[in-house]
């Protein structure tokens, strides 16, 4: 009966805004592109053994030949993908708006410095990879377990959440009863596409497809079929973005108001009167004005970079350091980023590129994380019914399974709110079950039975029942009252969850499917004749950052793993054992990537970055140890990184640390490491160590642009303005 309420409470699909001159158009495009990528990359046509020493450079580091602009673009195409377009724009949907830019904006001057402090001295050592750095200043211990943490993080979080994202939005064109070709996976064979019920069908064969349109160009050309197509790519993503930006402003103009009115932010003081007569960025300005409140969706505005700091995501205090920390990894220390600024054909030229870069950083938001914003106001209906359709699926997998009468519904507030009758059926089979389990609940740092909660959880559903009945009461309203039915249900939750509890938790049942936002857009505001063209940088947009991703993967266990063990190998032995690495990551990915549909991720965006954590504030400390403190002993390459991750984790997974935002973790992982480089370099000087000077390759010219440095600092002081702006 649950399962049937969320169910029939979806609503229809949107016609296809594909004809079939958009798809001829999109495969026209996608294949020329990718044909574009793998025509420049051609091995030249020059005997002797000269040639064959240098092909793995050639595909590797593309020759060490990149100009500034092709550097620039592919930085931005490598980067700007599903990642950014389904799970930062889903992340601005939910309640941190327009505070999820931070990774856009902080970025932008994070690539000005990595221009001038990081890349000076990595295109010095003539490196291959980011790990190898670490061989030189540290030791080869300090290389093996970057190599391979980054490696196994690198396919199984990034890659995995690309291919999984990408299919999410060609799936919803593409596939199923309202797709282009009519073909709905789910329903084929028994059920053979989706695994048996495990996957969704039409986003696995997505998965395919993405995976092997990316892989087979980066199999050929290496980094330099990436190099061009990421020309190509980066520039019609930003053109297609705002292409979306404004049609879905244009979208909001022209809505009801009172459909609009839904969306406002608890605070804004939108009113009917004043959506009525506003123009498109009048009234998205209006729904998402006021201040910055933590908690469920709509409590409070979005339009602000500095969040409260009980934010479970992005607290302000993140600022300080927390989100500094991803970034400088991220762009700075991060293989398939840097590759591109390691095939710089001098470091004037990296230099030029990087902060070409950071300039596009700037304009990012304003096609990804706007749009994720209007989707909410526009289409907030829709994206109910994607999560409709999902907790409906959690709910029967529970009420199927044999151990019903032992598992418990991860209620949050944000369904409660949106589903109050359901979500307090499902609360009090939950008091039901943990009753009859003999469940004990944490009350006040204090173990007692969960019949002690039974007051307050009537108390509680009778509020909110009193709040629903009555129309005069607001969103602002409501909101706490669900929030603390839903708060008492999270102790029987987290109860249940525990080891020897006997019991199991369901799927966490969420309000509104917010990685749905970007593709809602694309299906509701694309019409025939300009499909194609948006689609198709979309798509460009995951094949290019797989592309990167495979390419980059490849070149470590290739030349910091491979070439390790096999010391003598030839250049074109590497070169293969690089093609075959690509073939065996995209497919460790491709058995991944269906799978993250599960609303245990916390969505795509959060999923990416949280496990990210592990090694990048440990990686990060060490190489500025690395970079700029020559007196740090060699043993701190290997250390910092492994007490990290072992920190890290432990914070994670700690019951008093669990719910800290990820960024905090971050934060406290990265000043224990530093810590204890300093007290490792302090008794190194101590004991007379001697400063440790890496060697010189000199493989490109190493002389500075002057010319970056002006444009840097203009970035610099754009990036403050806008904080400024949007404080």
């Amino acid at each position: 009966m649950l399962t049937c309420m969320l169910a029939q409470a979806a609503a229809d699909a949107a016609p296809n805004p594909m004809g079939m001159l958009d798809v001829v158009l999109f495969c026209v495009a996608v294949v020329g592109v990718i044909g574009l990528g793998i025509y420049k990359a051609r091995p030249k046509k020059v005997e002797g053994e000269e040639n064959k020493d240098a092909s793995a450079a050639d595909y590797f580091l593309a020759g060490r030949g990149l100009s500034w602009w092709l550097v620039g673009f592919s930085l931005i195409a490598a980067n700007i993908s599903t990642e950014q377009f389904v799970g930062m724009s889903g992340q601005a949907a939910d309640w941190l708006g327009l505070a999820i830019a931070g990774y856009e904006w902080l970025a932008a001057i994070t690539l000005v410095v990595v221009a001038f402090f990081f890349l000076p001295k990595l295109l010095r050592c003539g490196v291959y990879t980011i790990p190898e750095f670490l061989e030189s200043r540290y030791n080869p211990l300090s290389r093996s377990i970057m190599a391979i943490c980054t490696l196994l993080i690198l396919v199984g979080v990034p890659t995995a959440g690309v291919i999984f994202a990408g299919a999410k939005c060609i799936a919803v064109f593409f596939f199923g009863a309202e797709g282009v070709t009519g073909i709905d996976f789910n329903t084929l064979s028994g059920g053979l596409y989706t695994l048996g019920g495990l996957v969704d069908g039409n986003i696995l064969i997505g998965c395919i497809i993405i995976a092997f349109c990316a892989a087979v160009y980066v199999f050929v050309g290496g980094l330099k079929a990436c190099a061009w197509t990421d020309l190509i790519w980066g520039s019609a993503l930003i053109l297609g973005g705002g292409v979306v930006a404004y049609l879905a402003i244009t979208a909001l103009a022209d809505a009801d108001p009172a459909h609009l009115i839904q969306s406002a932010a608890a605070n804004s003081g939108a009113t009917l009167e004043g959506l009525q007569n506003a123009g498109g960025v009048d009234r998205f300005l209006q729904l998402n004005a006021g201040d910055a409140v933590s908690g469920m969706n709509s409590i409070g505005g979005k339009l602000h970079m500095i969040r409260p700091i009980d934010d479970p995501s992005i607290p302000w205090t993140a600022l300080l350091l927390g989100l500094w920390i991803p970034n400088f990894f991220y762009w700075g220390l991060n293989q398939y980023i840097m590759q591109r600024t390691l095939a710089s054909k001098s470091v004037a030229e990296g230099q030029m590129g990087i902060v070409f870069a950071a300039f596009l950083k700037l304009i990012i938001p304003f096609v990804v994380v706007i749009p994720g914003i209007l989707a909410y106001n526009l289409y907030r209906d829709d994206l109910k019914a994607s999560a409709d359709t999902k907790n409906a699926a959690a709910i029967a997998a529970v009420q199927k399974s044999a151990n019903v009468d032992k598992t418990v519904y991860f209620v949050t507030g944000e369904f409660l709110l949106q589903n109050s009758e359901v979500g307090k059926q499902l609360i009090a089979h939950n008091f039901e079950a943990a009753r009859k389990n003999k469940l004990t609940v944490s009350v006040d740092e204090k173990s007692v039975p969960v019949t002690e909660l039974a007051v307050k959880i009537d108390r509680a559903m009778t509020a909110l029942d009193a709040d629903v009945a009555d129309d005069s009461t607001t969103l602002a309203d409501r909101i706490p009252l669900a929030q603390n039915l839903a708060d008492l249900n999270q102790t029987i939750v987290a109860a249940a969850g525990k080891e020897g509890s006997g019991m199991s938790v369901s799927s966490k049942l969420v309000g509104f499917d917010y990685d749905a936002a970007f593709p809602t857009l694309l299906k509701k505001l694309m019409k025939p004749g300009i499909t194609w063209f948006v689609l198709a940088a979309l798509f460009g947009a995951v094949v290019s950052s797989l592309a990167s991703m495979l390419n980059s993967a490849s070149t470590i266990f290739t030349m910091d793993i491979y070439n390790k063990i096999a010391k003598n190998a030839s250049a074109e032995k590497l070169v293969t054992v690089g093609k075959i690495g690509v073939v065996v990551c995209v497919l460790i990915a491709l058995a991944l990537a269906p799978f993250l549909n599960s609303p245990i991720f916390g969505g795509i965006f959060n999923f990416i970055q949280e496990f990210q954590g592990f090694i990048s504030p440990g990686v990060l400390c060490v190489f500025l140890f690395g970079f700029f403190v020559p007196k740090c002993p060699r043993v701190f390459g290997w250390l910092g990184i492994a007490v990290n991750a072992v920190l890290y984790g432990a914070l994670k997974w700690t019951p008093a640390t669990a719910d800290m935002a990820f960024l905090n973790r971050m934060s406290i992982c990265l000043i224990v490491c530093i810590a204890i480089g300093a007290l490792l370099t302090i008794w190194n000087a101590a004991r007379g160590g001697q400063a440790i000077l890496v060697p010189a390759k000199n493989e490109v010219p190493l002389e500075g642009s002057g010319k970056a440095k002006a444009f840097g600092a203009f970035v610099v002081v754009a990036t403050v303005a806008l904080y400024i702006l949007f404080w």
